[in-house]
């Protein structure tokens, strides 16, 4: 989870986002293994991991990951808060947010100087048949600057925006779980998604 190496001691696919998960605190992981450990067995079989030629050959991964795995904090925030710095903690790491909001260069890495700013493609369709966009949610007017703490926080909750509408696609199963978390750390979250840069939107006009 915090390197992108498997059992064979291979470099992995970040299909898996260790990038991410690279910044987990290691008892966190620890944590959340024990939980794992807790739930009733599967009786589905484990595919094979097996890749053909040439994926298969993993050197070039090891390469990838110079430039994109890193476990400092992905934005520098002057003088934050603890509430803050634990906003980030939660979003950049155990949340994985930027995941899905932030845009891809051409060898699939996250451009950070977009961090956040909504990605090109999201993987749902809409009504239409056609592919939608992962919104950016900085604090700017592209993004989510006109929604308080308390929306962003709310959001989290219950799924509803401000303006009565409702999070769709992946973000229904992403409210599941921060419905589950303490109220402190949504408004911790909320607090950090206020406090980064605003970035124009990461990908093209509709």
């Amino acid at each position: 989870m915090l390197k992108g190496v498997g059992k064979q001691n291979e470099h992995l696919y970040p299909s898996f986002p260790y990038t991410s998960y690279t910044r987990m605190q290691p008892q966190d992981v620890a944590d959340l293994f024990a939980f794992m450990k807790t739930l009733p067995p599967s009786d589905n079989a484990t595919a094979p991991h097996r890749l053909s030629f040439p994926f298969n050959i993993r050197r070039g991964l090891g390469l990838w990951k110079q430039l994109y795995l890193s476990d400092q904090p992905v934005v520098e925030i002057a003088n934050a808060s603890d509430q803050v710095k634990r906003g980030q903690y939660l979003t950049e790491a155990l949340g994985h947010c930027g995941e899905c909001h932030t845009p891809r260069d051409v060898i699939g890495g996250l451009d950070k100087g977009q961090w956040l700013a909504g990605g090109a493609l999201s993987p749902e369709t809409g009504s239409d048949g056609k592919r939608g966009v992962v919104p950016n949610i900085t604090p700017g007017e592209a993004g989510i600057g006109g929604w308080s703490e308390k929306d962003i926080a709310y959001a989290l909750q219950s799924g509803f925006t401000p303006d009565f509408d409702s999070l769709g696609g992946s973000m229904t199963d992403v409210v599941a779980n921060m419905a589950h978390l303490a109220e402190a750390d949504r408004n911790a979250i909320a607090a950090y998604l206020k406090a980064i840069p605003a970035h124009p939107n990461g990908y093209p006009a509709r």
